[in-house]
C-alpha cells in the first residue's frame, strides 16, 4: 500500500514545489536585472521562425548569432543594405554583451557601407547609424574601452579628417546637432544642475541618447580647452579620455598617445563659429585655426612624452613637426610674439627641429621661407590657413589705417586662393556642374573666407577698432554679440606700431 502511494505522492510534491517556485520567477528576474546577471535582451519585431528557434534553443542563441552574421555579410555583397541593417539589429539583440559585435557592426556601416553611396546625405546616415550603434552599445556594456576607442576614432578620423569626399557635409550635421545639446562652450552648471525644463531635457538627452557625462565634459575641457563641442574633435578627446580612465595600462599606452594628434587637429582647424552664432547652417559653417590651443597641444605631447618614456622619440617627432607649424602659423595670424616664443622653444629644446640655415635665421624670416613653399602645396587646410592669415593681416593694417598694406595683403590672399583652384580646379561632370566627390579638396569660396574671418576678429577688438574696420568695409555685424567665455588674445596686436610689426613681402 505505501508503495502503491510513493509515486503519486512524490509527484504531487514536485508538482506543489514547481507551483511555489514559479510564485519567485518575478522576484528572481527583478534581482537578475538589478545585479546584471540577464545577458540576453529580449529579441523584438523578428519573424516568427526566428524569434520560435530563438526561444527554444536557449543557450544557442550563440550559434544563431554566427548564422545571422554570415547571412547578413551576403545581404553586404548583395548590396541589400536595408536587409542587413536589421539583421545587425537582430545580432546585437542576441549578444548585447560582446563589444566586438557592436563595433564590427557599427565600422561597416559607417566605413564599408557609407563610401558605396554617391549621395553625400546617404552616407552620413549610414555614418550617423555606426555613431548610434556605439552608443546604443554601452547601455550594454558600460565602461566597455573597445567601444569608447571606437567612438573617440569615428569623430577623430571619419567626421574629423578630411580623407571622406563628404567629410564637411559630416562635420555641419553634428554641428547642428550639437548646437542645440551643447553650444560652442556648453553652460557646465546648466547641464550638471539643471533647473528650467529646458535645461533638464538637454540634460537627460546628454546622458540617455549621447551616453555623455556633462561633469566629464567639462573635466576634459578645462584640460586641453576651451574646446569648441560642435566640432568632433571635442567629442574625440571626450571618449579618448574615458577610455584613458577604464583602459589598461597597454590601452592607456595607446589612447594617450591619440590624445595629442586630437589636440593638433583642433588646434589647426579648431575654430569654427562665433559663439553668438545660434543656428548652424551650410553658409555660416566653416572652420579655422584655433591658435589658443597651441600651450595645450604642446602640454599634451609633453604629458605623453613624461608617462611613456620607453619609446620617446614617438613624441618628440610629432611634437617638434606640430611647433615647426605653429611658429607659421603664429606669424600669418600675426602673432609675433607667439613666433618668436615657440621659435626659440624649438631651438632650446629640441637639437634637430632646424637646418643650421634655419638656425641662424629669425623665427619671421623662417616663417616667410615656410610660407612660400606653403603656396605650393595642395594640402587644402594648410593653404586655407594661410589665406586666413594674410586676410586677418589686412584687417589689422586697415584698423592702423595701413590701407595700402592691408591693399597688398589682401590681394595677397586673392593671388594664393586663386593659385591654388589652379593648382587643383574643380572636376566638372557631364552637365557641367562641380562633381560633388571633388569638393573634399577644394577651397571655400574667397568671400566667404574673408566674411567668417571678419566675424572671428571682431569679438577680438574694442569698440573703436571694430567700428573702424566694419566702417571701411561696410560691413553689418550681425545684431547681437554676446561675450565669449575665453578672453581675447593679447598676442593679437591692434595699434599702428604693431601693425607695422607684420610681415614685409
Amino acid at each position: 500500500m505505501k508503495a502503491r502511494f510513493y509515486k503519486p505522492a512524490l509527484a504531487v510534491l514536485a508538482a506543489a514545489l514547481f507551483c511555489a517556485s514559479s510564485q519567485m520567477q518575478s522576484l528572481l528576474n527583478v534581482d537578475r536585472k538589478e545585479f546584471g546577471f540577464t545577458f540576453m535582451a529580449p529579441l523584438e519585431n523578428a519573424p516568427p521562425v526566428l524569434a520560435f528557434t530563438t526561444v527554444a534553443l536557449g543557450g544557442f542563441r550563440g550559434l544563431i548569432s554566427n548564422i545571422l552574421w554570415i547571412r547578413a555579410n551576403e545581404l553586404q555583397e548583395e548590396d541589400r543594405y536595408f536587409e542587413m541593417v536589421q539583421l545587425s539589429d537582430w545580432i546585437t539583440k542576441l549578444t548585447p554583451h560582446f563589444a566586438s559585435v557592436w563595433t564590427h557592426q557599427a565600422w561597416n556601416m559607417a566605413y564599408n557601407i557609407s563610401v558605396k553611396s554617391k549621395d553625400h546625405e546617404e552616407r552620413w546616415l549610414w555614418v550617423k547609424r555606426g555613431l548610434d550603434l556605439l552608443q546604443e552599445g554601452l547601455k550594454y556594456n558600460p565602461g566597455e574601452v573597445n567601444i569608447y576607442k571606437e567612438l573617440s576614432w569615428f569623430f577623430r578620423h571619419k567626421i574629423g579628417q578630411n580623407l571622406d569626399d563628404a567629410h564637411m557635409l559630416y562635420k555641419l550635421h553634428w554641428a547642428q546637432e550639437m548646437q542645440d545639446v551643447l553650444g560652442g562652450h556648453p553652460d557646465f552648471a546648466a547641464l550638471i544642475n539643471p533647473k528650467s525644463p529646458a535645461e533638464r531635457e538637454n540634460a537627460r538627452k546628454l546622458r540617455e541618447v549621447y551616453h555623455m557625462d556633462p561633469a566629464f565634459i567639462e573635466q576634459v575641457d578645462k584640460t586641453y580647452g576651451p574646446l569648441d563641442w560642435r566640432l568632433p574633435d571635442a567629442h574625440a578627446l571626450y571618449w579618448a579620455e574615458l577610455g584613458v580612465r577604464n583602459g589598461t595600462t597597454q590601452e592607456k599606452d595607446l589612447i594617450r598617445r591619440q590624445a595629442y594628434a586630437i589636440m593638433q587637429q583642433a588646434c589647426l582647424r579648431g575654430g569654427s563659429l562665433p559663439p553668438w552664432v545660434k543656428t548652424v547652417t551650410k553658409d555660416n559653417f566653416i572652420l579655422w585655426p584655433n591658435l589658443d590651443l597651441i600651450p595645450n597641444v604642446n602640454q599634451a605631447y609633453e604629458h605623453t612624452r613624461l608617462e611613456f618614456t620607453n619609446q620617446p622619440q614617438l613624441i618628440l617627432t610629432p611634437q617638434k613637426n606640430f611647433l615647426k607649424e605653429a611658429v607659421v602659423l603664429s606669424y600669418e595670424y600675426n602673432r609675433i610674439k607667439d613666433a618668436n616664443y615657440w621659435f626659440n622653444y624649438l631651438k632650446q629644446n629640441f637639437t634637430n627641429a632646424f637646418t643650421p640655415l634655419e638656425a641662424g635665421q629669425t623665427a619671421s624670416d623662417y616663417a616667410l621661407d615656410q610660407i612660400e613653399a606653403d603656396i605650393n602645396d595642395t594640402d587644402p587646410n594648410k593653404v586655407t590657413r594661410l589665406v586666413l592669415g594674410l586676410i586677418s593681416q589686412e584687417y589689422l593694417c586697415l584698423i592702423a589705417d595701413q590701407d595700402d598694406q592691408a591693399e597688398k595683403f589682401n590681394r595677397d590672399a586673392r593671388a594664393v586662393w586663386a593659385h591654388y583652384v589652379k593648382l587643383i580646379p574643380p572636376l566638372l561632370d557631364a552637365k557641367g556642374n562641380v562633381d560633388p566627390n571633388s569638393q573634399r579638396i577644394q577651397l571655400d569660396a574667397f568671400d566667404k573666407l574673408t566674411r567668417y574671418e571678419l566675424d572671428d576678429i571682431l569679438p577680438r577688438l574694442s569698440q573703436v577698432s571694430s567700428n573702424i574696420l566694419v566702417g571701411k568695409l561696410h560691413y553689418a555685424p550681425p545684431p547681437a554679440q554676446p561675450s565669449t567665455n575665453s578672453p581675447p588674445s593679447a598676442s593679437r596686436p591692434l595699434s599702428s606700431s604693431a601693425a607695422r610689426a607684420g610681415r614685409q613681402t
